[in-house]
């Protein structure tokens, strides 16, 4: 009988990594908790994304008014809807965790 061990490991790790992404399932369009960190951070380092987009979605006017209605930085609302669908579709980032140094 062959050994399947290394596909269960990894099917677990792959349910470990769904799971981790999904952590609201009855609210998909929440911004993940690291995404959320990463945009309420004091000193993040930011580049420019810059895409051309059919005029006809009218995503200028409509990111004006919703940065009218809750005070989020243009830039932070196209990053929570860009990282939002991206993940959705099995698209993470691949974070690293800042390095702590002992007292």
């Amino acid at each position: 009988m062959p050994d399947l061990s290394h596909h269960s490991r990894q099917l677990r790790d792959l349910a470990d990594l769904l799971e981790s992404q999904n952590s609201h399932p009855e609210y998909p369009n929440d911004p993940h908790p690291d995404t959320h960190e990463i945009l309420t951070g004091r000193h993040i380092n930011r580049g420019q994304l810059n895409y051309a987009v059919p005029d006809a979605l009218q995503l200028q006017r409509r990111i004006r008014r919703y940065n009218a209605d809750s005070g989020i930085p243009h830039g932070g609302i196209v990053a929570l809807a860009l990282d939002t669908y991206l993940r959705a579709k099995g698209y993470p980032p691949h974070l690293t965790q800042p390095e702590t140094t002992a007292p």
